[in-house]
């Protein structure tokens, strides 16, 4: 009888996102957002899309993977994600020289900041528009953060002779320790604020 070999490893040896990083130890503090945020063990994170037709099938999409597409948002990098796979390990080889810890863990920190718990949402009634404050989903909350970490790398790395690689880093190591510097930290709190507002 042949013994089975778990999921988790591959020949006997444990399987790390691209060779080099567990992503066994990595832990998820906010409850809400656990099930979303989907840390399954993989060598290469490229799913080539197979969840596109379920409904919630981006839960089971790694986070690493997450961040990757979403790094091929704008029409310059659409579609180039052998590209946008080498900025995302790159900039986790930056973070991990620049903290000495796990880069997969660092971006969960990240989300887990940079995820807003509150936005508006418009009511017509009577012909009137009405802003009102609604609680956010933990899907779109991850798909928020995830948007404002990227968006803020891009912005950084505009006309600067920063490259996206660095700005990338930079961006989630400050959102991952709650930074008022980093822009995916402002707008969290400026969407916060606007809510709170519309209360």
């Amino acid at each position: 009888m042949t013994e089975e070999v778990p999921l988790r490893t591959l020949d006997g040896k444990e399987i790390k996102l691209f060779g080099k990083w567990s992503l066994e130890e990595v832990e998820v503090r906010d409850p809400s957002l656990k099930a979303y945020i989907c840390l399954r063990p993989v060598l290469l994170p490229h799913t080539e899309g197979r969840h596109e037709k379920r409904r919630f099938g981006k839960a089971r999409v790694p986070i690493v993977e997450r961040l990757i597409n979403q790094m091929m948002r704008p029409g310059r990098n659409a579609g180039k994600k052998m590209l946008a796979m080498n900025i995302v390990k790159r900039a986790f080889e930056i973070i991990e020289l620049k903290t000495g810890k796990n880069p997969v863990q660092v971006l969960v920190w990240a989300v887990e900041n940079a995820s807003p718990r509150e936005e508006t949402t418009r009511i017509a009634y009577g012909g009137i528009l009405y802003h009102v404050s609604v609680d956010v989903s933990p899907q779109r909350r991850v798909d928020l953060a995830l948007r404002f970490i990227t968006e803020g790398a891009r912005l950084c790395s505009f006309n600067n002779p920063k490259t996206i690689e660095e700005c990338l880093a930079d961006e989630i190591i400050a959102a991952a320790y709650g930074d008022p510097s980093s822009y995916a930290i402002r707008r969290k709190e400026e969407i916060e604020r606007i809510a709170y507002a519309a209360r």
